[in-house]
């Protein structure tokens, strides 16, 4: 224990005095001091100028991130016949209708997207106390109520990452591994903030993108200057 106190430490003290790096010297922080023996995931965290209580200031969207995200993940749909069969195919982990309805209401969980065609969206409906507060629910914004289950579960399993706006005016979003070169890092930090960017939403005032944050899963944060991430 001793020993990983002190790895902790380390990577703390390396942090120390470091604010608005370009997105480069972030990068290089982050990876050279991530220390858990597992391979961390690269955080970002973006604060908005956004209230989203208000309608016209809600920000959402989807990102394909052009290296993925190193994650495996679980995708559950909401199908039945030839959709469900066409979603299995395409490498849904779960598949059904009212089954994975009783499911989730037992409180299993156990997936990282969850896609539905227009015609369950009756039955996803009353999840929405379950999947909501998760971001989980399906949304045709976003591409996860669609006829085309096959595409949406690619998709997401392909490397595309949902962000919404939190209450405090923040989104986060993984967008890589440590152990991703930095290149590859690089460009998907400069595609989710594309994103963000282009989903500004028309009541926004003033400055939108205010500030940026990265870290690896258990490693400290670090402001990023906000013109290095937007490509400028």
């Amino acid at each position: 224990m001793a020993k990983l106190g002190k790895r902790a430490k380390a990577a703390r003290e390396a942090f120390v005095g470091k604010e608005d790096l370009s997105l480069d010297e972030a990068l290089n922080l982050i990876r050279g001091n991530a220390r858990a023996k597992f391979d961390e995931t690269v955080e970002i965290a973006m604060n908005l100028g956004v209230d989203p209580r208000h309608a016209d200031q809600m920000v959402r969207g989807v990102v394909s991130l052009p290296n993925g995200t190193g994650k495996d993940v679980r995708v559950a749909v909401f199908a039945r016949g030839a959709k469900a069969e066409e979603a299995q195919a395409a490498g849904a982990d779960i598949v059904g209708a009212e089954d994975l309805m009783e499911t989730v209401q037992s409180g299993k969980i156990d997936f990282d997207r969850c896609i539905a065609t227009p015609d369950m969206m009756p039955i996803v409906g009353r999840l929405g106390k379950v999947l909501g507060p998760r971001n989980l629910m399906p949304n045709p914004k976003v591409g996860t109520v669609t006829m085309d289950v096959a595409e949406a579960v690619k998709a997401a399993k392909g490397g595309q990452v949902q962000f919404k706006v939190e209450k405090a005016g923040v989104i986060h979003a993984g967008v890589g591994k440590v152990s991703f070169d930095e290149g590859k890092l690089k460009e998907n930090v400069l595609a989710f903030v594309d994103a963000v960017s282009k989903a500004k939403p028309a009541g926004a005032k003033g400055s939108y993108l205010k500030k940026i944050f990265l870290s690896s899963t258990m490693g400290p944060g670090v402001s990023v200057n906000v013109e290095s991430a937007t490509g400028n």
